[in-house]
């Protein structure tokens, strides 16, 4: 991904990964980015290392650097280690997760594959694993975490590599 960025982030440097990038350009917006982003963690009823777990796998799809090389310090504290973020990100999303973290998982790929056609097996392990309120947060939280993936990639300018970087949940 070492095309060239298509915009370039606002000068000066305000210490907030967000606030500093690309999106930062239009500041009137920045504000609801950030409070939507904020919802998506706190307000929801899944666990930070639950959001976590479908933030980065979803990243592993849309292949933004900067957000497989993120870890929020919210989901670290809820549990979230760098083993589960390794099986997360290979080929084999089974081994070493729960019930659960194996059905957000796959929910992720349904996701990024073929939305609207979950099989009838993954339905069921979702409905029987995950209450209605937990499903919609998850469909919301991936939702939004794809669209800004694809944005963060689309903007371009994206290194090959991050080392792992640890930030709090943007305010």
């Amino acid at each position: 991904m070492t095309s060239a960025a298509r915009v370039s982030p606002p000068a000066g440097n305000t210490g907030n990964v967000i606030r500093d990038s690309a999106l930062g350009i239009v500041p009137e917006t920045l504000d609801h980015y950030l409070a939507l982003n904020a919802a998506i963690w706190d307000a929801g009823p899944l666990g930070a290392a639950e959001v976590e777990l479908a933030r980065l796998r979803n990243a592993r799809h849309t292949g933004c650097v900067l957000c497989q090389a993120v870890r929020y310090d919210v989901a670290i504290a809820d549990g979230l280690t760098e083993d589960k973020v390794q099986v997360i990100r290979g080929d084999d999303p089974a081994a070493g997760l729960s019930e659960r973290e194996r059905l957000i998982v796959a929910f992720v790929d349904q996701y990024n594959l073929d939305p609207g056609g979950i099989p009838g097996h993954l339905q069921q392990a979702l409905l029987a694993a995950f209450r209605e309120d937990e499903l919609l947060h998850l469909s919301l939280l991936v939702a939004w975490f794809n669209g800004s993936s694809r944005c963060a990639v689309a903007l371009g300018g994206m290194p090959e590599a991050m080392p792992r970087l640890e930030i709090s949940v943007p305010r």
